[in-house]
Order: C-alpha cells, then sequence, then structure tokens
C-alpha cells in the first residue's frame, strides 16, 4: 500500500476525503432541490438538507487546502451515460448512487483519520437507502400525475376524515403509520379558526400525507386545495358543482362527492366525480339532522356505482362487516379515529376489519 496513505494527515488522503465531500454534497443538493421544486415535497427537502448540512459540517479546512484540480488525472471526466439521463427519476437515482459511493468511500478511508467523518458517513449512507426509495416513489406518483392518483386511490379501502381535535396532527400521524392512505381535511365545525389557521393546518397534514404515501384531499375549499396541492377535494350537494370544480382544479385531481340517493350518485357519475362518499349509514353527530339511508342504498350503490365509493355515517369497526355484506368495501370515519383513544390501534382494527376474509 502506498505509505503516503497511511498516514493520518497525508495529503493524498486529505484530497481524497475532500473529493468525496464535494462528491456527496453536491449529489445531495441536486436531491434536495428536486424535492423542493420538482415535487414540492417539505418533507423530503428537510431530510436532504439535514444530511448535506451534517457532512458539511465535517468537511474540514484541511480538505479543502489539499484541493488541486490542475493535477487530478480524473477532473473533467465525464461518461456517455450521463448523456442518458432523460428523466427525474434517472437524474434522482443517478445522483443517490453517487452520493452513496462517496459516503462509502469516506466511510472506508476516514476510519483511521476522522473516524467521526466515517462514523457520519455510514450513518448517513443507511439513511440514503431510505430516502432514495421515497424519491423515487415521488417521483413515480408526480410522473403518473391523475392516473397515479386514481391508481392509489382504487386502492384504499380506510377513509379518514378529520374533524377539529385537538392534537389533530399527532392523530392524523398515528393514523398514517397505521395504514391510512387517503385523508380529507374537513374543518366546516373548526368554530374560532380562520382561514390562515385552516391554510396553516391543511399544509402540516398535506405534508404528513406526502411524507407517507397518501392522498390528501380537502372538503369543499377548492382554494385551499389549490393553495397546499392538495390531491383533490371532497364536495357536498350544497357546494360547487363538481363541473366548476374541474375547471378550477383540472384533469389530474381527484373529486370526490357526498351522495345520499341512487339519483345523487348517478348524477355525481355523470359529471365526472372520482369516487362518492354514499350514507350517512346511520345518524351521526358529524352530519346532525340528516336521516340516516341504512344499509338499503349502500346496496344499491354497490349494484350501480362504476367509481369506487365509501361508505359513510357512524361507523366503527364493528359495523364493518354488516356494511361489507351490503356490498361496500370501503369505508369512511371521521369519530371512529379522530375521538379514539389510541388512533393507531383504532386504524389498525378497522384496516383489520376491512381486509377480513369476507362471512
Amino acid at each position: 500500500m502506498d505509505p503516503t496513505l497511511d498516514s493520518s494527515s497525508s495529503p493524498a488522503r486529505d484530497r481524497l476525503l475532500d473529493a468525496n465531500l464535494d462528491r456527496a454534497r453536491e449529489g445531495l443538493r441536486v436531491l434536495e432541490d428536486w424535492a423542493r421544486f420538482g415535487l414540492d415535497r417539505g418533507d423530503l427537502v428537510v431530510r436532504t438538507k439535514d444530511m448535506r448540512q451534517r457532512l458539511g459540517r465535517l468537511h474540514r479546512d484541511a480538505y479543502k487546502f489539499a484541493r488541486h484540480t490542475a493535477t487530478d488525472p480524473a477532473a473533467g471526466l465525464g461518461h456517455p451515460a450521463q448523456a442518458e439521463r432523460s428523466s427525474p427519476s434517472a437524474v434522482v437515482g443517478a445522483n443517490a448512487g453517487r452520493v452513496q459511493e462517496a459516503l462509502r468511500v469516506l466511510e472506508e478511508f476516514g476510519r483511521s483519520s476522522d473516524p467521526l467523518l466515517a462514523e457520519e458517513a455510514s450513518a448517513l449512507r443507511y439513511l440514503l437507502y431510505d430516502l432514495e426509495v421515497d424519491l423515487l416513489q415521488a417521483c413515480r406518483l408526480a410522473a403518473a400525475g391523475g392516473a397515479g392518483r386514481r391508481e392509489l386511490l382504487a386502492s384504499c379501502r380506510l377513509y379518514l376524515v378529520t374533524s377539529p381535535v385537538p392534537n389533530l396532527e399527532w392523530v392524523v400521524a398515528a393514523a398514517l403509520g397505521a395504514g391510512v392512505r387517503l385523508v380529507q381535511y374537513r374543518a366546516k365545525e373548526a368554530a374560532g379558526l380562520n382561514d390562515l389557521q385552516k391554510l396553516s393546518q391543511a399544509r402540516a397534514l398535506r405534508q404528513l400525507c406526502a411524507a407517507h404515501g397518501a392522498l390528501f384531499l380537502v372538503n369543499d375549499r377548492i382554494d385551499i386545495a389549490l393553495a397546499v396541492e392538495a390531491d383533490g377535494v371532497h364536495l357536498g350537494q350544497g357546494d360547487l358543482p363538481p363541473a366548476v370544480a374541474r375547471q378550477l382544479l383540472g384533469p389530474d385531481r381527484l373529486i370526490g362527492r357526498s351522495t345520499h340517493a341512487l339519483d345523487q350518485l348517478q348524477q355525481a357519475v355523470s359529471d365526472g366525480c372520482d369516487y362518492l362518499g354514499v350514507g350517512p349509514v346511520e345518524a351521526t353527530p358529524t352530519k346532525p339532522g340528516r336521516e340516516p339511508v341504512g344499509l338499503d342504498y349502500v346496496r344499491q350503490a354497490a349494484a350501480a356505482s362504476p367509481i369506487p365509493f365509501f361508505a359513510i355515517g357512524g361507523l366503527e369497526a364493528s359495523k364493518v362487516a354488516a356494511v361489507r355484506a351490503a356490498g361496500a368495501q370501503r369505508i369512511a370515519v371521521v369519530r371512529a379515529i379522530t375521538e379514539a383513544v389510541d388512533p393507531a390501534a383504532a386504524t389498525a382494527e378497522l384496516l383489520a376489519a376491512l381486509e377480513a376474509p369476507a362471512l
């Protein structure tokens, strides 16, 4: 082995560490900027920026002073594969790989001369494995546009509709962690919340959903949905017509519609809605004064609806079997999760009931 690499302060080692710190930090900046400007994913920006800054704190001046580009035989060396990166996913994959390779070099050559750098590089390399997957998944969903949203919608069995409860973000985070992949922000009864506060809540919940690969919709408020880049809106019978919502939202976002009778269902389908709410199955304080439609309408919806529908209204885990027997494969809940002592456990119980073998 070259004896210059055995010395803890050799110029060769310092140059090697400097080059790979530069390489790792540059690659992370590419990932960070795409998460920020291309994906609008603040959660991914935070994770990437943290990694980049952790490396930056360990980029010693001694390494930078050892830099000598003029004598580097590989300076400016390119490869034809670089011209083949024609999609954001390809750029993300290439730069994630570049960072992983650089971190491995830092780990191997930093052990004897800079143990702290070697330890940090090892930790970051494992974090990057997960970050790369999340970035690539976000790229895939962004590229799929409306098709990706509708594909995910079709796979959702449990739909969480929020209510103005204390610790709302904690409740939603717990439900997402337990498997919910469809969330609607509903703040109509939130007395005292102004539009700025609602916008702040919606933005926070949207980020939570994005971090879990879940769909996020806003009840009624198309302006807030557009402001936070939500995946769509849910409209009641007294809200804006779906055709107007579609003009404002464009073709790629989702539109859901509450229905209480077969004629409303048929109209919503004709209006181009992406999914339906069917209910209320039972009386619920969430919709005071609304007469429950019972399971008869659920059976009608199961026979007539060509698009996904969610039974809603007073549902909890013990009632899922009866709703499924009536033909519903999906349910939406409010209080069953938002008012649960353990929202994660309540979510898991609901999902288990929805996925259990039919009787």
